[in-house]
């Protein structure tokens, strides 16, 4: 059905749990560990077990009934699918699984269904498919649209986009740098005198491994008077502290800069907020998070996924720069009413932690705060409402599991305490996990039916999304588009258009919404 790494995520899970005992990965040959054959775990025990009744596709055989694409009359939740197959239903030919597998076993066969009742699969199921853009309109809820291609043939693995006043956009490419797409859709040579990147990333468990790349961009609220740019990337170095030295391989850390583009070149270079070296490490980029967002008191804020060691390590110590949201004035100033200001033994910087993959950060001009998307590991994916000096858990608190199904139950090992009264819980919690990615507060014209609406991208599930808030609560969504690439960006340009990066192995584009009639125009 699917080719998966599941074996190789199982082996990190457990190498994981060991790092929480001692264990040193700077002693694992990972490239040998890379080539280790692939074994699809969870699906072939479906197979072995409940496709003679259910299908292998999972849409029913003459024993059994289908398990996606019908509801299932005992619930679809993870809980409910999990306790279905522990329990049986003898009396109309299901066994009672708990008999013959373990708690993981179930976990396991319970998020695999739950999972393909999505749409989605442990790894992204359109990383090698050419995209096809839909034509014509597309009906909504609220609005009708039609989809318009802006830029074609982009790297890979691009991060953001930002639109520019005179039609131009920004682009930043995680391992090529910042270019700039014309208003013709054309694409300008990286910009020279960015922070350099690096390509020397490899593929590991499925997905590419690399430090010292480039992540958002992004330009300052007051961006026609003063012309900065922002820039969020991975400052890379060696024999810069004693983990690089002592493993004879290069650190990386998320660090945040401002300057401005002159003649194609970037100038007037200022650090905004830089960790100290002695946090740099050799985890993959692909966690650093990344993201930017300004409020309305000339504030900046950067989210730092799991640099760390491992997903776990150094979230909840205030100490260390991972799993946090970090606040600063636009110029780098530390204010005055930052929650840990007066912490000796904190960042300072820091506007709240216990985060795992901040994948999206933005500010609701309506209401003045600060919310977030983030990623948790198998399941767990959150929204959040950020508030200053909040808690949001990792890893204590979690309905995600690990990639083996097991319970993320690293806590005590880890000696963390954290009551559930002293943490943040998310607004919104997705369990199995669309990969949730970027998002924004639709604040624009086109699409009046939409405003003060979250419109957010999902990467593994490939579709997007509309959350209707009301009193800090989603109270309905709406798929806008599905199965269609991963949505890696989203912005407003400078009249409120609605851009999206979609990422693609076989080239990724920016395409824009534009309206195309519907209920309410």
């Amino acid at each position: 059905m699917h080719r998966h790494l599941f074996s190789l995520i199982l082996l990190a899970a457990s190498l994981g749990t060991a790092a929480a005992q001692g264990f040193d990965p700077a002693k694992v040959d990972w490239e040998k560990l890379s080539k280790i054959p692939m074994r699809d775990g969870f699906i072939r025990q479906f197979n072995e077990r409940c496709a003679a009744c259910h299908g292998e596709d999972l849409r029913g055989a003459p024993l059994g009934t289908p398990l996606v694409g019908a509801d299932l009359r005992h619930g679809d939740s993870v809980t409910e699918i999990a306790a279905s197959i522990a329990t049986g239903f003898p009396e109309s030919g299901m066994p009672e699984w708990s008999a013959t597998l373990n708690e993981r076993q179930i976990w396991n066969m319970a998020l695999y269904v739950a999972e393909q009742r999505q749409g989605t699969t442990i790894l992204d199921k359109r990383a090698n498919i050419a995209l096809t853009i839909p034509a014509g309109v597309i009906t909504g809820e609220r609005h009708a649209f039609r989809i318009e291609e802006v830029a074609t043939g982009l790297d890979p693995m691009p991060f953001s986009i930002a639109p520019l006043p005179d039609g131009r956009i920004l682009l930043s490419e995680r391992m090529r740098g910042l270019r700039i797409v014309g208003a013709d859709g054309s694409v300008s040579a990286p910009v020279r005198g960015t922070p350099p990147v690096y390509d020397d990333s490899r593929e590991f468990l499925g997905q590419v491994q690399g430090l010292g790349w480039m992540l958002e961009v992004a330009l300052h609220p007051r961006y026609e008077d003063n012309g900065w740019i922002y820039i969020h990337h991975t400052d890379r170095c060696s024999d810069c502290n004693a983990l690089s030295r002592r493993g004879d391989r290069p650190v990386s850390m998320n660090r945040l800069i401002r300057g401005r583009i002159r003649d194609g070149e970037w100038v007037d270079e200022q650090v905004i907020w830089q960790a100290d070296l002695a946090a740099y490490t050799d985890t993959s980029d692909l966690a650093a998070g990344g993201r930017i967002a300004f409020d309305d008191d000339g504030h900046v804020y950067i989210g730092i996924g799991m640099k760390g060691p491992l997903d776990f390590m150094g979230i909840q110590d205030r100490s260390l720069p991972y799993g946090k949201i970090h606040r600063m004035h636009d110029d780098g100033r530390l204010p005055d009413d930052n929650p840990f200001r007066d912490d000796a033994a904190a960042v300072r910087t820091t506007w709240t932690l216990g985060h795992r993959s901040v994948q999206g950060l933005e500010f609701n001009p309506a209401t003045g705060e600060l919310w977030n998307t983030e990623m948790g590991p198998r399941g767990g994916d959150e929204l959040n409402r950020l508030v200053p000096g909040g808690n949001y858990g990792w890893p204590v608190f979690t309905s995600g599991v690990n990639y083996d199904g097991r319970p993320v139950n690293v806590a005590d090992k880890l000696g963390i305490e954290l009551r559930r009264e002293d943490a943040v819980f998310p607004v919104v919690d997705m369990t199995p996990s669309p990969a949730i990615s970027s998002f924004v507060f639709y604040t624009g014209t086109e699409f009046p039916g939409w405003r003060g609406n979250i419109i957010a991208g999902t990467l593994r599930a490939t579709d997007l999304l509309r959350w209707e808030i009301v009193n800090n609560r989603v109270v309905h969504t709406e798929t806008l588009l599905t199965d269609l690439a991963r949505f890696r960006d989203i912005e407003l340009g400078p009249h409120g258009e609605l851009y999206i990066l979609l990422e693609n192995a076989a080239g990724s584009r920016i395409v824009r919404l534009v309206p195309a009639g519907g209920p309410e125009d």
